[in-house]
């Protein structure tokens, strides 16, 4: 079946069209890790460099103040895109894992002390793990985790109740995990976070690309996002962050544009969210962002999320008649957001992606920057098929086909 979006990328236009080169006839099933790019983002950033290239914020001549626009422009596009109250409560930073440091650093180490609780998932990217492990290192605070159950990935009621608390000053989730593919209830946990007067961060890197979020309707404190895994450029990303809480943040950078005044002995800080913005910022990268987020929202969330869902079924049931393929977590594709974790009997996961390599499949194996949830699962490496609306069921049946003979490639004997 083809698929309308492949011509809107210089990547997969060159591979359908036998111009790729050395990615001739390639499958990318790697998107988790970093969505391609299409023509309309590479077009906006260079637009940008090529008519508008001059420093933000600084400048009061004409060409700055276009510069500047384009820039502001792009935070207003963010900020509706997850539903902000307002342009102001967006902090471009390089990728999701600088915002979950901002706030670690600026309101974590600022707020916690001895005794105090920080609550995660088991299911955490390390970049809402070892963030926090300082934070607590720091203060005293304690990191408390939220486990799932093992076959399905779900968090229970009764979990979350056991593990917030009169001490919860700090629950930081995982909206879409990024091996187990599933959607955390978010919206409960911030309630129950909300209860006991913590605040609630939501790590959207993965679900920002593939569902429409409203960071009001869940209540999140903080949101954040990289730009690079819903088809922006890679280097940049946003924090969401409530206006009152940015307020009475301390900057994580300081010096350059952040800068309100200075003397000798003190500085004062700009206002939100440019205190949070030190130096030159990556204005092309933020255009890209922006038009990426434009160039996904004409095709609707809606209908990414579907297509997500259909490959990843085809994608399982196809798994369930291979003997020897292991499914990581949910058997059912339409709670894995595109995210197809597996092991093969006999072959370790490194061998999987490099045997599928050679016959032009690029998927991911490790394990996942998840390192507790590998231990917990038993698991030390996994492989990942991650899809997006540029894939197709033609590609997600050749993956099948190829998987069906990764042990007799391997040379395993049963």
């Amino acid at each position: 079946m083809e698929n309308k979006y492949r011509k809107d990328f210089p990547f997969f236009k060159a591979i359908d069209e036998n111009e790729a080169g050395e990615n001739k006839g390639l499958i990318y099933f790697d998107t988790a890790a970093t969505a391609q790019r299409p023509f309309i983002v590479l077009n906006a950033m260079t637009h940008f460099y090529a008519t508008e290239n001059a420093n933000p914020l600084r400048g009061l001549y004409s060409l700055s103040e276009r510069a500047t626009m384009a820039y502001e422009n792009a935070r207003d596009t963010v900020a509706k895109f997850i539903n902000a109250r307002e342009a102001a409560e967006i902090v471009f930073t390089r990728n999701a894992s600088e915002s979950l440091n901002l706030v670690a650093y600026s309101w974590g180490l600022n707020n916690l002390k001895e005794g105090d609780e920080i609550c995660v998932s088991i299911m955490e990217h390390h970049s809402n793990i070892v963030p926090w492990q300082m934070v607590c290192k720091k203060t005293g605070a304690k990191l408390v985790f939220l486990e799932c159950d093992k076959e399905t990935g779900i968090i229970s009621d009764e979990e979350i109740a056991s593990k917030i608390g009169p001490r919860t000053k700090i629950v930081s989730i995982v909206h879409v995990s990024n091996v187990l593919g599933v959607t955390n209830p978010v919206k409960k946990l911030g309630e129950a976070a909300h209860a006991v007067g913590a605040i609630f961060i939501v790590d959207g890197a993965q679900s920002a690309p593939h569902m429409k979020v409203d960071v009001q309707e869940i209540n999140a404190d903080f949101f954040a996002m990289s730009g690079h895994k819903l088809c922006g450029p890679m280097g940049i990303g946003a924090l969401y962050g409530k206006r009152a809480l940015l307020e009475e943040m301390d900057p994580f950078l300081r010096g350059g544009e952040m800068i309100e005044y200075v003397t000798r002995e003190k500085a004062t800080w700009a206002e939100v969210p440019h205190k949070f913005e030190a130096g030159t910022v990556s204005a092309g990268d933020a255009v890209g962002m922006a038009a990426a987020i434009r160039y996904i929202q004409s095709i609707g969330l809606e209908n990414i999320e579907k297509h997500d869902a259909e490959l990843a079924c085809r994608i399982i049931e196809g798994m369930k008649n291979i003997p020897h393929i292991n499914i990581i977590g949910p058997k059912d594709g339409n709670k894995r957001c595109g995210i197809v974790t597996f092991t093969v009997d006999g072959v370790h996961p490194h061998d999987v992606a490099t045997l599928l390599s050679e016959e032009h499949i690029a998927i991911r194996a490790g394990h996942h920057c998840a390192q507790p949830l590998g231990q917990y699962l038993g698991q030390t490496a996994t492989a990942r098929a991650s899809l997006y609306f540029y894939n197709t069921e033609e590609e997600v049946d050749c993956f099948l086909e190829k998987i069906a003979k990764l042990r007799e490639w391997s040379g395993f004997k049963d």
